[in-house]
């Protein structure tokens, strides 16, 4: 996984006035947790986390203060300002590289369904899946190949496992799945390679309805 650097500062103090001076100079209060102690408090540009919160994908980061110390973390929480959306407040969390995390990891898929090709659509049931793992084992995203997904079918999270992270959801969750719609074009191609073994899709994942299609033709 990429990580940002994130040069910033430690904070002198943590009241109000002085919160407040430094979101007039540009600066966002933030608070590292995971430190021995206490929460580590500092402040860094707005500016710098735009490649950090503005974007689909997630970053480790790492922390760098003037005082010459250095941390690994994870962004953890993020307060806006509810009318100019100006960032408030961050909550990070140190981490470590021989101890796992869990974070939520954006899903890409890959492919055209064959199902969307015949008429029907694509729908997300999730865009991220939560993760366990190390840190360095853990991807920018996931890819989820739909290809072979025919009309009523599904994607279950365990079509994207991985021995370098262990998926947090039960094995029954639905990524994405192809479902009908107006314009439907029945499928007349044989079965070939490329196609779903019926071993590897359960009856289960075909809608209801499919079956009874099928013995009204013949």
């Amino acid at each position: 996984m990429k990580s940002i650097t994130i040069n910033g500062s430690k904070r002198e103090s943590v009241g109000k006035k002085a919160t407040k001076a430094l979101r007039n100079a540009g600066q966002v209060p933030c608070v590292l947790y995971g430190v021995e102690g206490d929460p580590l408090h500092f402040a860094a540009e707005e500016i710098a986390f735009q490649n950090l919160v503005y974007t689909p994908d997630v970053h480790t980061v790492k922390i760098k203060l003037k005082s010459g110390e250095s941390y690994n973390a994870i962004l953890q929480d993020i307060q806006f300002h509810p009318v100019t959306d100006a960032i408030l407040h961050m909550d990070f969390y140190q981490i470590f590289d021989d101890k796992p995390i869990t974070m939520e990891i954006p899903i890409h898929t890959e492919g055209v369904a064959r199902g969307v090709k015949n008429g029907g659509v694509l729908r997300y049931n999730l865009r991220r899946l939560k993760v366990r793992g190390l840190p360095g084992d853990l991807p920018d995203y996931i890819v989820a190949n739909v290809t072979k997904l025919k009309i009523g079918q599904k994607l279950y999270v365990t079509a994207v496992e991985s021995e370098d992270y262990k998926i947090q959801h039960p094995d029954n969750t639905v990524i994405c799945q192809v479902r009908t719609s107006r314009n439907i074009v029945e499928d007349l191609e044989e079965e070939d390679e490329d196609e779903v073994a019926a071993d590897e899709v359960p009856a289960s994942e075909v809608e209801a309805g499919e079956g009874e299609a099928a013995e009204s033709k013949e």
